[in-house]
């Protein structure tokens, strides 16, 4: 008796697992095709903040990053992880990182994986603490 409810208790998880990702795939961002304007705001760690405003075909944030010698960084499973914006570097020994927000909210994807759209802005923030 134990195992059936084990079963079923996998089962059912198993079953929301696929649902999760069948509902994630149908709307997940899209990349948008075509011409595209852009804005990126770097606040750096002093809280000087410099405005990029960029025309792009790209799809996808670090493409205009990169062509724009914006970021430098380090290629991981997960994309680049962006250590210097706009020649500044983050210290690793002050826990210091590259926050990536969209119009103020913070994305859950890397830049690699992060869509960009007509008129979007984006802020990459130098933040300290994990």
């Amino acid at each position: 008796m134990k195992h059936k409810g084990t079963i079923i208790a996998a089962t059912a998880l198993v079953l929301v697992c696929i649902l999760a990702g069948v509902l994630y795939l149908k709307f997940k961002p899209q990349a948008q095709k075509g011409e595209k304007e852009i804005t990126i705001l770097v606040v750096h760690g002093d809280k000087t903040e410099k405005e990029f405003q960029y025309s792009t075909d790209a799809e996808y944030l670090v493409e205009v990053l990169k062509e724009n010698e914006l970021v430098d960084g380090e290629e991981g499973e997960y994309g680049l992880f962006i250590q210097t914006v706009d020649k500044e570097t983050a210290d690793e020994g002050k826990q210091q990182w590259w926050c990536i927000t969209k119009g103020g909210e913070q994305v859950n994807t890397s830049a690699d994986q992060t869509p960009i759209a007509d008129q979007d802005q984006f802020e990459l923030t130098l933040k300290e603490g994990y």
